[in-house]
C-alpha cells in the first residue's frame, strides 16, 4: 500500500482546483478505509502546488472591498472566502502530513476530514460563482493564509494555534453577520453555503482545541499559557472583538485563552 504521508504530499502538490478537490476526496477516502499506510517515508513540499490564477498579493496590496449589496460585491466576497477554502484544504493536509508521525492515527483521521470539507466547501463556493457568471481565479487574492503555515512549519503546536485556534476562529467571529446579510440581500443561496461552512468551522476549531490540549498535555505544559505564548509569537497584532464567544466555547476554545489578547 501507499503510505499516507505519499498520499498526502499528492495532495500538496495539485497545482489545479480540480485535481486538488479530487485528491484530496480520494485520499481522505483511503485511509477512512484503510488503503493507506501509517507510514511517514516523505517530507511535505515548502509551498503547496498552485494554479496560475488567482494573483497572488500581499495582504496591504490587495483592492479594496467593493460594496457588499452589488452583485460584484457579492463576487469579490465569494471569490474571497473560496480561496480560503482552496488554502485551507492544503493547510488540513499539511498538518497532517508535516506532525502526523508520532502521533496517533486519529490526529491523520481528524484532519483529513477537516481537509475534505474544505474541498467540499471550496466546490459549493465555486458553483456558486459559476452561477454569478465568474469562477475562482477571476479575481486577485492574498497569500496571508499560507504565510501563517510557513510561519509554524517547524511546530505542531505553534500551527495548530494558529491557524485552527487564530485564523479559523476568526471565521466563527465573522461568519454570522455575512450570512444575515447575504440573507437580508435575497441571496438564500450564498447564505445557506456560508452557513455550512460555518457550521463545519465549529467542529473544525473543535479539533485544533482538542489536539492542542492533547499534546500540551502530553509535554506538561498549560495550555492556555502556552497557546498565548505561542500567539504572541508567531502572530502579528491583536486578536480582534468582538468574538463569538458561544461558537468559540462549543469548539472547546474558552475565553481564557483569548480574552486578553484582545486589542
Amino acid at each position: 500500500m501507499t503510505s499516507i504521508a505519499r498520499a498526502i504530499r499528492t495532495v500538496l502538490e495539485a497545482d489545479t482546483p480540480r485535481d486538488k478537490v479530487m485528491r484530496a476526496r480520494k485520499v481522505a477516502r483511503d485511509w477512512r478505509l484503510g488503503r493507506l499506510d501509517h507510514v511517514f517515508d516523505v517530507v511535505m513540499p515548502d509551498r503547496p502546488g498552485r494554479p496560475e490564477a488567482p494573483e497572488l498579493l500581499a495582504p496591504n496590496k490587495m483592492p479594496a472591498r467593493r460594496r457588499a449589496g452589488s452583485v460584484a460585491g457579492r463576487v469579490a466576497m465569494l471569490h474571497a472566502f473560496a480561496h480560503i477554502e482552496f488554502v485551507a484544504i492544503d493547510l488540513a493536509f499539511d498538518i497532517a502530513g508535516r506532525f502526523g508521525d508520532g502521533l496517533p492515527p486519529a490526529f491523520i483521521d481528524d484532519w483529513l476530514s477537516v481537509g475534505a470539507d474544505e474541498a467540499m466547501h471550496f466546490m459549493l463556493l465555486e458553483r456558486r460563482l459559476h452561477a454569478f457568471g465568474s469562477h475562482y481565479g477571476a479575481l486577485p487574492a492574498h497569500d496571508g493564509l499560507w504565510e501563517a503555515a510557513a510561519e509554524t512549519s517547524g511546530s505542531v503546536l505553534a500551527r495548530i494555534a494558529i491557524v485552527p485556534m487564530v485564523l479559523e476562529a476568526r471565521g466563527l467571529d465573522v461568519s454570522p453577520a455575512t450570512i444575515e446579510r447575504l440573507s437580508t440581500m435575497g441571496d438564500a443561496r450564498s447564505s445557506a453555503i456560508l452557513a455550512r461552512i460555518y457550521r463545519d468551522e465549529i467542529r473544525h476549531v473543535g479539533f485544533g482545541s482538542k489536539w492542542f490540549r492533547i499534546i500540551c498535555e502530553s509535554y506538561g505544559f498549560d495550555a492556555p499559557a502556552h497557546w498565548k505564548s505561542l500567539v504572541k509569537t508567531h502572530f502579528r497584532g491583536p486578536l480582534k472583538p468582538p468574538f463569538n464567544d458561544s461558537a468559540r466555547l462549543h469548539a472547546g476554545l474558552t475565553r481564557e485563552y483569548y480574552a486578553d489578547l484582545a486589542g
